[in-house]
């Protein structure tokens, strides 16, 4: 793997697209009721290897089970935002609503993920400039092959379109992602895998460290 990653660097063209960065994961979910649980989500970017911090992103996150495949949620996040690589430049601080709703079913026996999301994103830029709003719609497409009670793999693809000053871009962002999951514990599992990043032009390669935890807060009946 780590020959991979370097070989993929070796046809970088920008100082952020030489850089093997890295995303770490942290996300849970609390079932409180047979139709309601909550979520959180930490992640931190950085243009190296645990080194030189790129993004902090925070969210919380109210989920609504309509169905055993349908689910509707409705998220606040925060975010801090450095976009300097190899130069100081101020912050970038984000305040972020999104809705979201989430369908799975199977093809054949192969599982088959969906999430569909509409985001506002308020953007505290530098002075002299102010708190702007972005819209963004994003679309993953995902499954993951249990390959038995210890080790899956998980693949998904997103795609993210942003609406700026009324004008809709078709293409922004897209992320393509693989990875090895360990169920370390019941409700518990780490995933280590590889995500590449294209956005404005740039082909951007992290490795993606994770670790999701469930918990079900539900009253056990006697």
């Amino acid at each position: 793997l780590t020959l991979l990653f370097l070989s993929l660097n070796t046809f970088a063209q920008t100082p952020v697209e030489d850089k093997l960065g890295s995303w770490f994961t942290y996300g849970a979910t609390y079932k409180v009721s047979d139709k309601i649980s909550l979520s959180n989500v930490i992640q931190s970017w950085h243009y190296e290897v645990a080194d030189n911090f790129n993004f902090l992103f925070t969210s919380l996150t109210l989920n609504y089970h309509l169905s055993p495949k349908v689910t509707t949620s409705f998220a606040y996040g925060w975010m801090d935002i450095d976009r300097g690589l190899e130069s100081v430049k101020p912050h970038i601080y984000e305040n972020r609503l999104y809705e979201q709703i989430g369908y799975k079913h199977k093809l054949g026996k192969l599982p088959i993920h969906h999430r569909f999301r509409i985001e506002q994103r308020f953007l505290n830029l530098p002075a002299p400039t102010h708190t702007v709003m972005r819209s963004r719609f994003r679309y993953r497409l995902g499954t993951k092959l249990t390959l038995n009670k210890t080790f899956f793999v998980r693949i998904n693809n997103e795609f993210i379109a942003t609406v700026r000053n009324g004008n809709y871009e078709s293409f922004t962002e897209n992320r393509a992602y693989g990875a090895l999951g360990i169920n370390v514990l019941k409700s518990g599992n780490l995933q280590v895998g590889y995500l590449n990043r294209k956005i404005k032009g740039l082909d951007l390669h992290r490795l993606q460290f994770s670790f999701f935890y469930k918990a079900d807060l539900r009253k056990k009946k006697d």
